[in-house]
């Protein structure tokens, strides 16, 4: 009974305040902002469970469809999100993947032991050039994870080489009898994951002494030179950011940062991912906002110690994580995505874009079957989450001119002793010249109702798509009707006033016409 007289002296809070002052969205269309890059858009795909093998790689002689032993439905699915960027291959298991072992026929490849994720085998059918095969496909950019915990500067630097060499090199030639005869195109190249963790548990000036060390023989032609990427910190800690922009200055361009959200805030007993009470759906959504003041504490130390702004901030791992999925092998990641998870993103590209002047690349965790993954397969059968569809609706984002946006009034949205800003919104100038918003609804019971300003008029229509469903918990599938689609959205101005309707727990992607 204290729950529910709880809950109810919440909504009727919401309403009142709802109507006590009216919600407004104020966007200045007049004060362009940085660039919102492409890349915020970015993928991971991790040698874990089932996030390659099987996911995406069948093999060439699968009778599953496939190009070369790609999955066919599934790259026609990212190929539809526009997918710009795929990070490979880890992760920690980056940091004991010796490139060598990937190359050369598939029937040759050593087997080993998958000792991070699961301790299965690991038989390094997909490598480098299957890698780089993959992101042809898709048309996007690669991001080449390399091995610092056990390798060596000599391994790392010869990968690049077998890469990116344009003579008659031994490495280059290996390149072209493993059949490929032009360099690959190497965008962006990392030294180490997770040096702070499960990449050699170091300290961040022990590490920036590393990068120095290693990076010294990383070489490449010009014209292929890639961004070089340090570990950053994790969470909270922008210790690792400090230490690394006032020590590293060659061959030096990013610094990459991790944090995952999970429902108990703690790392054990992180909580469910179906079947959750409403505190949890808040606790989980409201953490976003520690990764908002995370980057906004990484860029006061990246301004004081960059004051050319150089160095970009790549948050290369984050997303969901729960605890595993009954029945499945916990080394495997395996979880149900939800409504909750496509708000979570939502909410995450929101940040992003608010700090598009540091950050310039974000990859979620993970593309296929771990974690919060866009996609779920079983055998030749595949399903779109409710992440995928977030992602969907934000593609107009990519590479816009991110635009000031201001809610008035913004109601509190509040559950036990925790509570978030109801309404969460971007605005940005889309490279076709249109002007799009995002809108998120966190109120899990409570629809919301604002009006849409641009500078000092009202628009008189906007279109787009909306992102919702009936549960907190609500998934799609394999083999059931999906629970969370895109539905088509409008609205139209009356009486020189635009409002725009947001459901609980809803996701608003809107062009604004006239």
């Amino acid at each position: 009974m204290k729950k529910q007289l709880a809950a109810l002296a919440a909504c009727l809070a919401w309403t009142l305040g709802a109507q006590a002052a009216d919600i407004k969205l104020v966007v200045n269309a007049d004060q362009p902002g940085p660039v919102i890059h492409r890349n915020i858009y970015g993928q991971f795909a991790e040698h874990l469970g089932t996030g390659i093998y099987e996911g995406m790689w069948v093999g060439p002689d699968s009778k599953i469809p496939n190009v070369r032993g790609w999955r066919k439905d599934v790259i026609g699915a990212l190929k539809d999100l526009k997918v710009p960027l795929v990070r490979w291959p880890g992760g920690c298991f980056a940091d004991e993947y010796h490139w060598r072992e990937g190359i050369g026929p598939r029937a040759k490849r050593p087997i080993k032991v998958n000792s991070n994720w699961g301790g299965v085998p690991e038989n390094n059918a997909v490598g480098t050039h299957e890698f780089f095969d993959l992101v042809e496909q898709l048309g996007a950019e690669a991001y080449v994870n390399g091995n610092m915990g056990t390798g060596s500067p000599q391994e790392m630097a010869e990968w690049l080489e077998y890469m990116t060499a344009e003579g008659n090199s031994s490495l280059a030639q290996a390149r072209r009898k493993n059949g490929r005869d032009k360099p690959f195109r190497v965008h962006y190249f990392a030294l180490g994951n997770e040096t702070w963790g499960c990449g050699g548990n170091m300290r961040p000036e022990y590490y920036a002494d590393m990068y120095k060390h290693w990076a010294t023989f990383l070489k490449t032609p010009e014209n292929n030179r890639p961004k070089f990427i340090a570990s950053g910190g994790n969470d909270q800690d922008t210790t690792w950011e400090d230490v690394l922009s006032k020590s590293v200055k060659y061959n030096f361009d990013a610094i990459a940062h991790h944090a995952y959200t999970f429902p108990s805030g703690k790392w054990e007993g992180k909580g469910s991912a179906v079947g959750f009470p409403e505190d949890e759906w808040i606790s989980m959504l409201s953490q976003v906002s520690k990764i908002d003041n995370t980057l906004a504490k990484t860029t006061v130390v990246l301004d004081k110690n960059d004051p050319k702004k150089k160095l970009e901030i790549y948050f290369d791992e984050w997303g969901s994580w729960y605890d595993p999925e009954p029945g499945s092998n916990p080394g495997f990641l395996v979880q149900r995505n939800t409504l909750r998870d496509a708000l979570l993103a939502a909410l995450h590209f929101n940040v992003f874009h608010a700090h598009a002047d540091r950050v310039k690349m974000s990859n979620v965790a993970q593309m296929v079957n771990v974690l919060q993954a866009m996609i779920q397969t079983s055998k030749d059968k595949l399903v779109l989450t409710p992440t995928y569809h977030a992602f969907a609706l934000y593609t107009p984002f990519q590479d816009a001119t991110s635009l000031p946006a201001t809610i008035e009034n913004n109601p509190v949205y509040k559950v036990g002793a925790t509570e978030m800003p109801g309404l969460s919104a971007t605005a940005a100038r889309g490279k076709d010249g249109k002007l799009y918003i995002g809108l998120v609804n966190s109120n899990a019971t409570q629809s919301a109702e604002l009006t849409l300003q641009v500078g000092a008029s009202a628009p008189k229509a906007v279109k787009g798509k909306l992102l919702t469903a009936g549960a907190m918990d609500a998934q799609n599938e394999l083999g059931k009707s999906a629970q969370v689609v895109p539905v088509a959205y409008e609205a139209q101005a009356a009486d020189g006033k635009l409002t725009l309707k947001l459901p609980a727990k809803s996701i608003v992607v809107v062009a604004v016409e006239g």
